[in-house]
């Protein structure tokens, strides 16, 4: 079983909270976690659970795969750069929730463009940028999309 890098997770968790301008207490209640439980991670004298980290995540507003690459959870070598950027972007306060989900579909389009596809991480993020991709191009590739399963043609 490969070892937690608690610590640097912790100082991560503080930093992050810290950005928030949320005191400890504040951000265990906004996570649902005890206070002490949290300030040991926070130590790094404790390791979350990827539930836990995924609270604490939401509560931050930030990325939870960030946490999770941060506590070991998942691979460092997954793609930190694309996770880390997601990140930046959705805990930037000067933005909004749309201008948000707007950057993140840039990103992903141009991510796709250079050959870079997403992993099951974003895949919510894509759905939404892939809706608008596919109203736009139905107009022009329409032209017997539905004929497999439009009733009225037949093979016979």
């Amino acid at each position: 079983m490969a070892s937690l890098n608690v610590g640097n997770l912790g100082e991560y968790l503080r930093e992050q909270r810290r950005n928030a301008q949320l005191s400890l207490r504040q951000l265990a209640d906004a996570a649902g976690v005890s206070n002490p439980y949290l300030s040991q991670i926070e130590r790094g004298l404790r390791k979350p659970s990827a539930e836990v980290l995924q609270q604490v995540a939401k509560a931050l507003r930030i990325s939870a795969e960030t946490l999770y690459v941060r506590a070991g959870i998942l691979d460092a070598e997954r793609d930190l750069n694309e996770v880390e950027t997601r990140a930046v972007i959705l805990a930037d306060p000067t933005l909004d929730e749309r201008q948000k989900q707007v950057l993140l579909q840039i990103y992903e389009s141009f991510r796709k463009e250079n050959g870079f596809g997403s992993g099951e991480e974003s895949a919510s993020d894509t759905d939404t940028a892939g809706a608008k991709d596919d109203a736009a191009a139905d107009g022009a590739a329409d032209s017997g999309a539905d004929s497999e399963t439009d009733p009225r043609r037949t093979a016979g």
